[in-house]
């Protein structure tokens, strides 16, 4: 008997996709290892930097997007809210980009990672990791950031999958469960009512002494929300899925949801090197525009924004592809 292979259409099309990829990028890397003068050097090649990329590329501007490949919602199995794209994997999302993008013949790719940057005469120069540069008129970060996973056994495993950080991303999966909100102080309490919305079973875990005011602490009791402050030694789990917390006094509660806010910091130190500002909060300082506060370099995503979603990213990234145009067109005119 001979077996037949049966290949579904989507299966089909995303492989076409990502054969097709691979050639033009490949080709394009060849190419553009002889040129090392772009009007656009984009650091960052995830959905801020692709959708930058994106608004350069279709009005003609000579581009390099340098892409170490390590987006910070690699282990996050579906994204979504974001409008015709709800459900799908990030990588999807982000391989169907890249695709699109490389339609753009401007527009060339390099993976690697961008080490080092300065200011130069006529531009910005920016290094690699195997010590090659590049030089630009014009420079877009989209970097990213990098979390500061808390020495808590189990947390990392769980991470964007049952151990999230946005209601908006991932609530509605996550709806009517038993949920922990693992934060303190303001930033509990700002998501409380938020995490509320989704499900009457909710608890504030502080890992330690409480930080809530006499007038928030009555408004938790208010609405049934308990605070539990003992110390937290390990996030029980199956596979990436919350099962139960463990207290460091031994006690266990069952959670299959949990909301952490952790601290992160910038994936790169190039945009403080290049003198960009940042805020009390450590995202880089942008105007509306996306512009920094260095004339000819913006900034996009995750690294300029609290909103962590990949339709922000995809948002703020046409901006500030547009905005740059603007001014290299205004600059020539």
């Amino acid at each position: 008997m001979i077996r037949r292979a049966v290949i579904k259409q989507g299966s089909l099309a995303a492989l076409s996709i990502t054969l097709l990829s691979s050639f033009t990028s490949f080709t394009k890397a060849n190419v553009m290892e002889e040129n090392k003068t772009f009007e656009v050097i984009i650091i960052g090649g995830s959905y801020a930097g692709l959708s930058a990329a994106m608004a350069l590329g279709r009005s003609l501007r000579n581009v390099l997007i340098i892409n170490s490949g390590k987006p910070c919602n690699i282990q996050t199995p579906h994204s979504h809210n974001f409008l015709t794209q709800d459900g799908k994997t990030p990588k999807e999302i982000s391989t169907l980009a890249k695709h699109q993008v490389e339609q753009y013949n401007t527009v060339s790719f390099i993976n690697d990672l961008a080490i080092n940057g300065q200011k130069i005469p006529l531009g910005f120069e920016i290094e690699k990791e195997n010590g090659k540069t590049f030089t630009a008129k014009k420079i877009i970060l989209a970097t990213g950031v990098k979390d500061i996973i808390p020495n808590i056994k189990g947390f990392s495993e769980c991470w964007g999958i049952s151990v999230i950080h946005c209601p908006y991303c991932h609530g509605y999966e996550h709806k009517a469960v038993n949920t922990a909100i693992m934060a303190n102080g303001e930033r509990a309490f700002h998501l409380a009512p938020l995490v509320q919305n989704l499900t009457n079973d909710l608890t504030i875990l502080t890992n330690g002494k409480m930080d809530f005011n006499e007038q928030q602490l009555i408004k938790l009791k208010t609405n049934n929300i308990e605070v539990n402050k003992k110390e937290i030694l390990e996030v029980e789990h199956k596979n990436g899925h919350l099962q139960k917390i463990v207290f460091k006094d031994g006690s266990k509660e069952n959670f299959l949801a949990a909301y952490a806010a952790i601290p992160f910091e910038q994936h790169t130190s190039i945009p403080v090197d290049l003198g960009c500002e940042l805020t009390e909060n450590g995202h880089i300082k942008v105007d509306f525009f996306q512009q920094t506060n260095v004339d000819g370099i913006y900034a996009c995503g995750d690294n300029s924004s609290p909103m962590r979603s990949v339709a922000y990213a995809v948002a703020t990234g046409n901006i500030a592809g547009a905005m740059v145009n603007k001014e290299l067109s205004h600059e020539e005119f």
